[in-house]
C-alpha cells in the first residue's frame, strides 16, 4: 500500500514495495540490501555495501530509463544527485548530453513552480 504522504507529496514514486525491488534487480550482483540502497538514494544513509550515494544514483542512470527513475526517487532529491560530476562519470557518453538537458528542464520545472 502506497504510503498516504509520500504520494502526496511526490505522485510519480512506485509503492514502496516495488521500489524494493527496482533495488533488488538493480542490485542483482550484489549481496546488498535493497533498503540500504533506497535510504541512500534519499539521503538517509552514508552507504549501501560499497556505493556511496554517487555511485549509487549513477548506476541507476545507466541502468534504468528516466521515467523508471522518477518512480523511485523524488525529483527535488535527484536534482540534487544530479551533479556535473555525476553526469561526467557516466560510463556511456551517450547520456551525459541526456542528463545534462534533464537536469536544465528539471530545473527549470522546479524553479517555476516555486
Amino acid at each position: 500500500m502506497r504510503n498516504a504522504k509520500c504520494e502526496t507529496r511526490h505522485p510519480m514514486l512506485a509503492p514502496h514495495e516495488e521500489r524494493l525491488s527496482l533495488m533488488r534487480s538493480l542490485m542483482w550482483d550484489y549481496n546488498i540490501e535493497p533498503e540500504h540502497c533506497l535510504e541512500v538514494l534519499e539521503g538517509k544513509r552514508e552507504k549501501a555495501g560499497h556505493y556511496t550515494e554517487e555511485t549509487l544514483f549513477r548506476k541507476l542512470l545507466e541502468s534504468y530509463s528516466w521515467f523508471t527513475i522518477l518512480t523511485i526517487i523524488p525529483t527535488d532529491r535527484i536534482l540534487i544527485l544530479l551533479t556535473d560530476s555525476t553526469i561526467k562519470s557516466l560510463r556511456f557518453k551517450s547520456l551525459t548530453s541526456r542528463y545534462e538537458f534533464i537536469r536544465s528542464r528539471l530545473r527549470k520545472a522546479l524553479s517555476d513552480s516555486r
